[in-house]
């Protein structure tokens, strides 16, 4: 036996480690992963997409997939999993192994669907170790034609003076469109009726028809149709000028501080090694800041926005603050929106 040939003192070391090793063989797991990362990533990484391929969140994911592969050395591959409002991608990536390999780009959805549904086991905040933020995708409140107001301070001034007469479209009860614009009623003490839709390729053509007054929508969207004279895009619903939108006014022209928009952010397991975490971190920032990056995400309609892992977490937690406060102040449930 290899205990023979040692040293006595040595002997007793190894004896003694090999009783620790005995009764604690989470040490032993501990040390195997440990000696995995150091190789970390030895083989391709899935990206986990809580929506549909071609929506909005798709294509943020494979756009960042594509360019990550090259500073990670590996291939990144895009895996979609719809359903409940990403919950089922996020319960996938929850529960895998906290190795590096397995990831997901989430979105603020992900955030109120917890606020939404308080029996929801999966808790976006602890479930996870937040990685990066990547991205924002601007919002914008759009109207047909013949609608009185044209820009934010009209538009305030419209609906104060007008209770109940008009009515707004979302993509859906719980949707940042949908919680954006009660945040904004609830700012300026005006009474809007939600009228909630599968999404904005069947709100826009009901806006331009004038059958619902407002819609909110991506500001890709919005802005396509109104380049084309089709509607009014009233104000962009986050501060800021992004390409191509330069013209439009921001809702917080009106209402000072008022930001409403969709965050895209990187996140692993709960439990991934932090030494993963900062290469993945690292590796999203080198991908952010290439100007081909920026030009890609505007063409979809995203705006680069990185937060490195260690302000991820913090952010989520104050966004998802925000609209626990909506939801409770305008009584939203899932039921009723």
């Amino acid at each position: 036996m290899l205990s023979h040939h040692l040293p006595q003192l040595t002997r007793r070391r190894f004896a003694a480690a090999s009783v620790l090793l005995a009764g604690a063989p989470a040490f032993a797991q501990i040390a195997a992963l440990a000696g995995a990362t150091a190789a970390w990533p030895n083989r391709p990484l899935r990206l986990l997409v809580g929506y549909s391929a071609g929506g909005g969140v798709d294509a943020m994911a494979r756009l960042l997939a594509l360019r990550l592969a090259e500073p990670l050395g590996q291939q990144v591959v895009v895996e979609n999993r719809a359903g409940a409002t990403s919950v089922i991608a996020a319960d996938a990536v929850a529960k895998a192994a906290p190795d590096g390999y397995t990831l997901m780009l989430a979105d603020s959805a992900l955030l109120v669907s917890k606020i939404l549904n308080p029996r929801q086991p999966l808790d976006p905040l602890t479930a996870f170790a937040p990685v990066a933020g990547a991205f924002h995708s601007p919002l914008m409140i759009v109207a047909g034609n013949q609608f009185p107001a044209n820009n934010p301070r009209e538009l305030v001034q419209l609906l104060k003076a007008s209770p109940g007469k008009y009515s707004y479209a979302t993509s859906g009860i719980g949707t940042v469109q949908h919680l954006g614009f009660e945040m904004f009623k609830n700012a300026v003490g005006a009474f809007v009726v939600h009228i909630p839709y599968r999404g904005a390729a069947q709100i826009v053509p009901d806006v331009i028809s004038g059958q619902v007054p407002l819609g909110v929508v991506s500001a890709t969207a919005g802005m396509a149709q109104a380049k084309a004279g089709r509607l009014k895009a009233i104000a962009l619903m986050s501060p800021g000028k992004p390409p191509g939108m330069e013209t439009i006014a921001a809702l917080a022209d009106a209402v000072p501080g008022f930001n409403a928009v969709p965050y895209l952010f990187l996140l692993a397991p709960a439990g991934t090694p932090a030494d993963v975490v900062s290469r993945l971190s690292e590796a999203v920032k080198l991908v952010l800041e290439a100007p081909a990056t920026t030009q890609a995400a505007a063409a979809q309609g995203g705006v680069r926005s990185y937060l490195p892992a260690a302000q991820l977490g913090p952010h989520m937690a104050r966004e998802s603050a925000a609209w626990q406060q909506v939801i409770r102040e305008q009584k939203i449930s899932a039921d009723n929106g």
